[in-house]
């Protein structure tokens, strides 16, 4: 199945990959105003940002809020570099390289998606089973990683119930205690190791990171 990816570019950039889109080895999405960037973005594999976009501040808020999605950023002259990516190739360019350079990040995205989440000025990783920040890290368990990755991914505060739906499915030795237990020894190595008592946010409906 090929790669889909989101093309956030100005009209003229997103004509020139219509044109090409048949020698392409992923299919195309297009953004455009009249559409929920954030439900745009669920559902494809990458971004494609035209550096023209760039000097706009809406888009580029827009792009910067894009959390475990590679970023491809199309560069010409003169044009602002305020977009964050995950890699860049300069216009122009030979197909073989655009084609190649998708394939890089998006293979390296599914990798790192599998293997390490980063959190604000955090590194959770999963292999190793440790969140880790500059030089300290701490040991998580299996049940502790779901809970940040489900909190990080999610837009608004989940509630005891939520967690216990989502994460123990309501097994039956599990209830809203157990979930308590587990974020505030959570909490506690968090404290006690990065003296951070803000990265899981405890609120009265519910907990956030």
């Amino acid at each position: 199945m090929k790669n889909i990816l989101l093309v956030f570019g100005k009209k003229n950039f997103n004509n020139s990959l219509i044109e090409i889109k048949e020698y392409l080895s992923f299919s195309l999405s297009f953004f455009d105003d009249d559409t929920v960037f954030e439900n745009k973005i669920f559902n494809t594999n990458a971004i494609i940002v035209d550096s023209e976009v760039c000097s706009d501040f809406k888009n580029v808020n827009l792009i910067n809020s894009v959390k475990n999605k590679p970023i491809l950023l199309i560069e010409k002259k003169n044009f602002s570099k305020s977009c964050n990516y995950t890699d860049k190739i300069i216009s122009p360019f030979m197909l073989s390289d655009f084609n190649t350079k998708i394939l890089e990040i998006t293979s390296s995205a599914k990798f790192n998606l599998n293997s390490f989440l980063k959190i604000k000025d955090y590194m959770v990783d999963k292999n190793e089973k440790k969140l880790k920040k500059n030089n300290l890290s701490i040991a998580v368990t299996e049940r502790e990683i779901e809970i940040i990755e489900l909190l990080f991914n999610e837009t608004k505060p989940l509630s005891k119930n939520s967690l216990l739906k989502k994460i123990w499915k309501y097994s039956e030795d599990a209830d809203t205690h157990t979930v308590e237990t587990h974020i505030y020894r959570l909490r506690k190595k968090i404290l006690d190791k990065f003296s951070d008592n803000n990265f899981l946010i405890n609120l009265k409906s519910g907990y956030s990171i």
